[in-house]
């Protein structure tokens, strides 16, 4: 009998005991083809030699060191890295151990920039309607997935969602896509004007979101109108780029796509790629200066901020996906598996989207193609396309609740950036066995 705490109790998952490139393997031998990197963590596949022997040479040096006491080489040297090809005017780094604990920080750090402006009044974030922002108590509250909101609800903080930027379910028949995404855009303008201006922190949104909304992409000039906004009433924009950034969609940075510079910007998981939890949230030398030349103490920290061998291995990730030409290999390898999606499932009854960028491609599905109804959640479709593709060999990410926290299905791919051509063309066929065991 095991005694780990799993995510369901009322499943037992096989034990992984290898990998190699695109592959897991568990403990009877069987192999799956890791169609989403985890969680779009594991950018690089497993059993990178490089990343390994990059931890293994930094335990020989150093496992630990308190960041109230030392600073490290390979935390200087990430931070160093990240700044040199971040956008914008982000200046400093603050490393934590994953995605919740960036966001969490971000808004923590938000609302300390206007404390020491004296700015005492503004306290209010808004986000977006099915984002998704991580787990912890600050992030979860920022997060609008009502389905992962629900039972912690009495616990989370009062914060603001508009709605999404969702092209396929939102942008009327006669809007263009540019028209629609103003329109999306200013219902901030609205909120901060209902909340009033003096209150609003800041906004915060993925710029491709994830795990709730599967790969969805904002339309052109959306986020540029958000900065607009922002800089009209002097609010901060936070990007959450813990699962679309570090090359997930073609570019090291998201945002880079969409022409716009945060104030405050979250990675994690393609940042240790798997090999060490890690991730780190990125602000403006204007932010970092406020504190700095008021406090001069950011009010915040975990023990394993800054560790040494979690940043080596994110030194060793970035430098990988840098220097072995790996972006403009997403951006070839994201259009031919959109294409091969396309050639799949574009005529598929049950197929409504697909989208995505780069490596980072979500297909919705509906009961109807020409309505877009979804089909009924109690029918627990994203599940059992789960478990088909896990029986095919396929891991994948399907979720329930895509429209709205209740309502809507799609099943998120973000494989290795190391997928070959033939890897793609199993991993479109064993989904596509999947998908047609649940909706013949």
């Amino acid at each position: 009998m095991s005694h780990v705490f799993p995510r369901h109790s009322k499943s037992q998952p096989p034990v992984a005991v290898g990998g190699e490139g695109v592959w897991l393997i568990d403990a009877e031998g069987k192999r799956y083809l890791d169609g989403s990197g985890g969680a779009a963590v594991s950018c690089l596949g497993h059993g990178d030699p490089e990343i390994t022997q990059a931890i293994k040479d930094q335990l020989d040096k150093l496992a630990f060191a308190h960041t109230g006491f030392l600073t490290s080489e390979p935390a200087e040297a990430l931070a160093d890295l990240l700044i040199d090809h971040a956008p914008g005017d982000l200046d400093r780094v603050y490393f934590v151990s994953g995605g919740s604990e960036a966001t969490e920080a971000a808004i923590k750090l938000a609302r300390q920039y206007w404390v020491e402006k004296g700015e005492l009044q503004r306290s209010r974030l808004i986000a977006r309607k099915q984002s998704y922002h991580g787990n912890t108590i600050g992030a979860l509250s920022a997060g609008g997935n009502e389905w992962r909101r629900q039972q912690f609800g009495p616990l989370l903080l009062d914060m603001s969602h508009i709605a999404p930027c969702y092209d396929y379910r939102d942008r009327a028949e006669a809007e263009s896509p540019e028209e629609y995404g103003l329109r999306a855009a200013n219902a901030l303008k609205d909120e901060i004007e209902r909340l009033g201006p003096e209150t609003v922190m800041a906004f915060m949104a993925e710029p491709v979101v994830g795990a709730t909304a599967g790969a969805l992409p904002p339309v052109p000039g959306y986020f540029r109108r958000i900065r607009e906004i922002c800089d009209e009433y002097g609010i901060l924009l936070i990007l959450d780029e813990v699962m679309c950034g570090m090359g997930r969609t073609g570019t090291l940075f998201a945002c880079e796509q969409d022409g716009v510079e945060p104030d405050i910007l979250c990675i994690a998981k393609g940042l240790g790629a798997g090999y060490q939890p890690i991730g780190a949230m990125l602000c403006t030398s204007a932010i970092y200066d406020t504190i700095a030349k008021g406090s001069g103490f950011f009010q915040h920290g975990h023990t394993y901020i800054g560790h040494p061998v979690a940043t080596a291995a994110g030194l060793a990730v970035v430098r990988a996906i840098l220097d072995r030409g790996l972006l403009p290999q997403v951006r070839q390898k994201g259009e031919a598996l959109q294409q091969k999606l396309e050639a799949r499932f574009g005529q598929h009854a049950h197929v409504g989207d697909i989208r995505g960028r780069g490596l980072f491609r979500g297909i919705e599905l509906v009961q109807d193609r020409a309505t877009k109804a979804p089909f009924d959640p109690a029918l627990g479709i994203a599940g059992k396309i789960k478990k088909a593709a896990f029986a095919e060999g396929l891991i994948c990410y399907p979720m329930s609740g895509t429209i709205d926290g209740r309502q809507g299905d799609h099943v998120l791919l973000a494989p290795p950036f190391i997928i070959s051509e033939a890897e793609m063309d199993q991993l479109v066929e064993r989904l596509g066995r999947a998908i047609d065991a649940v909706l013949p």
